[in-house]
């Protein structure tokens, strides 16, 4: 299993801490400390079991208010830098 602790920027959420899985294609577990607590634990539920390209694909981008990021684009760029370690 790869893990990784992402310090988010420009957001509510402290800290992501994801899980993929050992070929680092699959999510494991996503959560998040800090932010909006319902939200961002539905979204750790949704993407569960997802392909972590499928979640970047659908979730990179998006925003949160006025703010150019939110906590989904953050998970994005913390799922991205898990993978790019897991490949070093």
């Amino acid at each position: 299993m790869l893990t990784n602790d992402f310090k988010p920027r420009g957001v509510c959420s402290r800290n992501i801490h994801v899980e993929l899985s050992d070929d680092g294609r699959t999510i494991e577990a996503v959560s998040f400390t800090g932010g909006c607590d319902g939200n961002l634990k539905a979204i750790s539920k949704l993407v569960s079991g997802m392909e972590v390209d499928d979640v970047v694909r659908l979730l990179q981008g998006n925003t949160c208010g006025p703010r150019k990021t939110s906590c989904a684009d953050q998970l994005t760029r913390a799922l991205l830098e898990t993978v790019q370690m897991a490949a070093r």
